[in-house]
């Protein structure tokens, strides 16, 4: 059996074209990304309506850029399913990754593909975290620390080599689940190239010509098939360290102008892109019903010895809670008509019981802080507006959220949290970890100090009516019988 790459790429249908005539660089290096856009660019480029070639680079120092390279930038992505009542399975091995980058270790080759003319689209997956404000100075030829200082670094890179003409703008289209992501993104760029006190003119450039999309997109990707891989690989003949499962649904919102659909055409390969001028309707049923429910669920879940979403499905108490979140707390405040939204719901839990998916939820629960404060608070907070009261459901997902990160820092400086059968990470931004390591010391008095400090959650959580002393109710039965006991006392209530 032999490892994929160029020389040995299985037999399949080759695109047809010359070389390519768009570029995309790619901010992400991680599972979602590779089988969402990556996939998606693949598919369009073989079926002749896009001839684009990507160059993918990490958001973050540890990054997959060398088993990468030994795979010539190919992978493959297995989609597995059930619709319309029926099993369905594809594999697709992805060929448009023309090559990785480490700007960390080689920022002059990331530089010379900004200022390549052929270049016109950014994507970006760097978690919610990632789309923030963070003072840092800048200095030319070198890679910046956050996400948006490295888009005005790249710009500016090419505002320079390029004469900032108005058609050397670059299109961005980040896939952050943060409302408004492109418009965001955009102000802190800015914000860096007044603090740079790069030249007006540069500014002027960025405003003006840059396209800073605002998107939405949804796939369950779980990743890499760890528990699968022999059976699968003699079934594929050769062997791939950057496998990608992904469910068949697909679903990718950009809110932008048609001249752009026509450059990115997507949608014209059958592919579930969706440009408009307004994504909000479509943002409000995905982020609060599929991520919410992710984001509500998947610390108890876990907490409780549980470690897929298949399991959290299987199991009763947790299935009960996700489906009284779901209908009870979460759905009546989407602003879509009730058949509509009540029809998604549904539609969202049946794909997380989809049995060919192995989603580990420890995966799901990277950036739990931010996702919850995105995802959850604002549907505790309609919910309070019409109840007077916090809901008990989503007052147990944040006591939960709590729990999870009781955690301290190791001798090798890794957050790491205990639950039965052993220790377990807990990843997030450091200067989240590093507030509830010092609200851990004291226990008795961390879940009012976590729930007040708006570092965390951009308000003061006590203030919403109920919260706190739900939250510490839960807390203290977690303590007494366990996550999953107490999840069942709340739901008995």
């Amino acid at each position: 059996m032999f490892a994929l790459n160029r020389s040995t790429l299985p037999d399949a249908p080759t695109p047809a074209g010359a070389p390519p005539k768009t570029g995309v660089l790619q901010i992400g290096d991680g599972n979602f990304l590779r089988a969402f856009a990556d996939w998606m660019i693949d598919i369009a480029n073989e079926a002749g309506v896009l001839n684009a070639a990507v160059t993918l680079a990490p958001p973050l120092s540890a990054n997959i850029i060398d088993k990468l390279d030994a795979q010539d930038g190919l992978f493959t992505v297995l989609t597995r399913g059930v619709q319309a009542g029926a099993p369905t399975t594809a594999r697709r091995v992805v060929r448009c990754v023309a090559c990785g980058v480490d700007p960390y270790q080689d920022p002059a080759t990331l530089f010379a593909c900004a200022r390549d003319p052929k270049t016109r689209f950014v994507i970006s997956n760097t978690t919610e975290a990632g789309i923030v404000y963070r003072e840092q100075p800048y200095s030319s030829g070198e890679w910046p620390r956050s996400f948006p200082a490295q888009v005005a670094a790249l710009l500016f890179d090419r505002f320079e080599a390029l004469g900032g003409q108005p058609d050397t703008g670059l299109v961005f289209l980040p896939c952050e689940l943060i409302e408004a992501n492109g418009a965001t993104l955009r102000e802190i760029v800015l914000r860096h190239a007044r603090d740079w006190a790069l030249p007006q003119a540069f500014g002027d450039w960025v405003a003006q010509h840059n396209h800073f999309l605002n998107t939405l997109v949804d796939r369950i990707v779980p990743g890499y098939p760890a528990t699968e891989t022999d059976k699968l690989f003699a079934e594929f003949g050769y062997t791939d360290t950057l496998l990608v499962a992904a469910e068949p649904f697909h679903l990718w919102v950009i809110e932008g102008p048609e001249r752009l659909a026509d450059e990115f055409p997507l949608h014209k390969a059958g592919l579930n892109v969706v440009w408009t001028d307004d994504l909000r309707p479509y943002r409000a049923s995905k982020v609060r019903i599929l991520n919410g429910a992710h984001t509500a669920s998947v610390l108890a879940a876990f907490c409780g010895g549980l470690d897929t979403v298949g399991e959290m499905m299987n199991d009763p108490v947790v299935s009960r809670f996700l489906r009284r979140v779901v209908f009870d707390e979460i759905v009546p405040f989407v602003p879509l008509p009730e058949t509509e939204r009540r029809n998604y719901a549904e539609s969202v839990l049946e794909r997380f019981a989809n049995p060919y998916i192995r989603h580990e939820l420890l995966s799901i629960a990277l950036n739990s802080v931010s996702k919850w404060t995105v995802r959850v608070l604002p549907s505790v907070l309609n919910y309070a507006q019409a109840h007077g009261r916090a809901p008990a459901g989503l007052a147990f997902s944040l006591a939960a959220l709590l729990w999870f990160y009781r955690g301290q820092f190791d001798a090798a400086g890794e957050f790491v949290g205990q639950r039965e059968g052993g220790g377990y990470p807990i990843r997030d931004d450091r200067a989240v970890l590093d507030i509830f390591a010092a609200a851990w010391r004291d226990p008795t008095g961390a879940a009012p100090a976590l729930l007040a400090d708006a570092r965390l959650w951009g308000m003061d959580l006590s203030a919403i009516p109920e919260l706190a002393p739900q939250v510490a109710n839960a807390l203290d039965r977690i303590e007494a019988v366990g996550m999953l006991p107490a999840l069942a006392e709340m739901l008995a209530r």
